[in-house]
């Protein structure tokens, strides 16, 4: 681990020790990371139910400490290590950001595997059993939601009028299957934080940027980016997951305030999801926009070939790449869950 990753766990730890003092009272105190403070689903929904609907229902039994990964000075990755060292009690992170270190964490967001968000949440719900056993006997952590953001697509700098556009473009991308799916094309894949994106496109660091229709709104990617390809590359699979022995530390009457109304916020991530991903494009491009001024990028929806492509990359590059990366046994995990609703089919050797 590097230095800078071990100071970020030290000022986090730092940071919640002192959160602890202020609630000395409480007979249960859950420090809590959220996702990226800019994102419409942290203001609206993650803030207001660990900051206001879990205390407020235990009578103030249950206190939080509650922070976006990136107001802690995290880059995202990191929320896992955390759960799992005990540092934090729940945490909210991406799957695509710990899916180098482990492969299954890209199993239900694979480029390309799911063109709509309804396809997703089909894959999504055929594997989590898998999932939350894995996390569990590995890590010592439960999933108690599992979300994601809107389609994930491209903001570019310079024109595009389709993916052969893209040979040779350096490009953020946010996991291993994205990377895959860039390779693929010709371009780039070049790791970098949500929150030096921005800047990053201004400065030409980068062409272009993968990131949900709304989310990159929010973080003002409209101000670097002109082009936005509006191919639904993935979703940005993400997890809220809880430290088992913390979970289980906890007075049984606030466990269950969590579990009596953690699915309706599941569900309500979902719901919102599937309401914003048009909504982002029109903000980014057009509007009219709900959330703020309209970007002014040059909207390029994908022509029948692009989404054939992307198809074709997925069968011949993304799922083989990722089954060799994950091994046999998740392979045919792959084959039992998510290909019964998909019809695919992973190489098991």
């Amino acid at each position: 681990m590097s230095l800078l990753k071990k100071l970020a766990l030290i000022k986090v730890a730092i940071l919640f020790v002192l959160a602890t003092f202020n609630f000395a009272n409480a007979k249960d105190l859950l420090n809590v990371i959220g996702n990226v403070s800019v994102t419409t689903q942290f203001k609206t929904l993650q803030k207001p139910f660990w900051t206001e609907k879990v205390p407020d229902a235990s009578g103030g039994k249950i206190k939080v400490n509650f922070k976006g990964w990136n107001e802690m000075g995290l880059k995202g990755p990191e929320g896992l290590r955390l759960l799992m060292k005990g540092q934090t009690q729940v945490a909210s992170f991406q799957l695509g950001h710990v899916s180098g270190e482990h492969p299954i964490n890209d199993t239900t967001d694979l480029a390309g595997m799911s063109p709509t968000i309804d396809d997703f949440w089909k894959v999504t719900q055929a594997f989590r059993p898998t999932l939350e056993k894995f996390y569990e006997d590995n890590f010592g952590v439960k999933i108690l939601t599992m979300q994601s953001f809107q389609a994930q697509i491209l903001y570019c700098r310079d024109p595009l009028k389709s993916l052969a556009d893209m040979k040779g473009r350096k490009v953020r991308s946010s996991g291993v299957s994205q990377s895959d799916f860039l390779s693929a094309i010709g371009a780039s894949a070049i790791p970098m934080s949500f929150t030096e994106v921005q800047q990053g496109l201004q400065k030409g660091v980068i062409d272009c940027a993968i990131t949900g229709t709304l989310g990159g709104y929010s973080a003002k990617w409209w101000e670097g980016a002109n082009y936005l390809y509006t191919l639904p590359i993935n979703f940005a699979a993400g997890v809220t997951a809880v430290n088992i022995k913390a979970w289980n530390s906890m007075d049984p009457s606030n466990r269950k305030i969590i579990e009596d109304r953690i699915k309706a916020h599941e569900q309500a991530m979902w719901d919102l999801n599937r309401s914003e991903g048009e909504m982002g494009i029109l903000c980014n491009t057009t509007g009219p926009c709900p959330e703020g001024k309209p970007g002014g990028m040059k909207r390029v929806d994908p022509s029948n070939a692009d989404m054939k492509l992307l198809k074709k990359i997925m069968l011949e590059t993304v799922l083989p790449r990722w089954a060799k990366r994950c091994g046999s046994e998740c392979a045919k995990q792959f084959n039992n869950t998510i290909g019964k609703v998909t019809g695919l089919s992973a190489p098991t050797s």
